[in-house]
């Protein structure tokens, strides 16, 4: 396990093209500090430059996933200068991990609130523990979540976000689920397990059809359904120049021409 950070935010675990990027606070259940959103998003630049990466975890240490951002750091600085930095830093790093041309699984356990739920919205998937919770709770204390709501608005239905968002409420992982927030729940003792089986299956894909495609799936989200057309088959066409998908559809049409 390699350390990032001077105080050891962030611990960076790389096992066979999966890197597991843990968040490393529990005392203060993960909360999103300057100190950890930089050493994040040095992780994910480095992430980024290297081929080998195949698929990222990203996961928490302690009692909770994440708790949002530092309340104590931030009331210690009551400017808007710097609030607007901050909260500007933590959409970049949201945007640094869709731009990243790997999946990207949030494995929740314990809490997820504020920006802690803005970091699963931010993944590609999420899977959760049986017992994971999650919030946007800004508003209990006066202050909506306004960053959180990108994401999540782009993840949930538009009156359930809403809801989360002016009442502070927690929903269950099975809510969660069923509402969009996460792809799959996994019961406490299991969660690694259920992380785990689907870096697999994310391992057994064609490393250049995924990189070809994740950026594809987002880029098009914000196009004209014409326009989104027309670059989608342009990415195809790249994708079909790539050895992996020419030796796939070869491959497939030789074991059916044999049968």
């Amino acid at each position: 396990m390699n350390h990032i950070s001077g105080e050891d935010l962030l611990l960076r675990e790389e096992a066979e093209g999966v890197v597991t990027l843990r968040m490393n606070r529990p005392a203060k259940f993960n909360s999103l500090s300057e100190g950890m959103l930089g050493a994040l998003s040095r992780a994910v630049e480095d992430i980024a430059a290297s081929p080998a990466v195949r698929c990222v975890v990203i996961a928490g240490e302690g009692r909770a996933f994440c708790a949002g951002h530092d309340l104590e750091e931030m009331r210690g600085q009551p400017r808007y200068e710097y609030y607007r930095a901050l909260f500007g830093r933590c959409g970049q790093l949201m945007l640094a991990l869709q731009r990243l041309p790997v999946p990207v699984i949030a494995r929740v356990h314990g809490v997820a609130t504020a920006a802690g739920c803005q970091l699963v919205a931010g993944c590609d998937l999420a899977i959760a523990a049986e017992s994971a919770r999650f919030a946007v709770s800004g508003v209990n204390l006066g202050l909506f979540c306004s960053t959180p709501a990108v994401p999540l608005s782009r993840n949930v239905a538009a009156k359930r976000a809403f809801d989360m968002l002016v009442t502070g409420r927690f929903i269950d992982a099975r809510t969660a689920l069923e509402w969009g927030l996460v792809n799959e729940v996994a019961p406490d003792a299991a969660l690694d397990e259920a992380v785990s089986r689907k870096t697999q299956e994310i391992l057994s894909k064609s490393a250049a059809a995924i990189r070809h495609g994740k950026t594809m799936f987002y880029r098009q989200r914000q196009m004209a359904a014409a326009d989104a057309y027309d670059y989608a088959a342009e990415v195809m066409a790249r994708n079909m120049m790539e050895p992996d998908a020419r030796d796939g559809i070869d491959g497939f049409l030789h074991k059916s021409a044999r049968r």
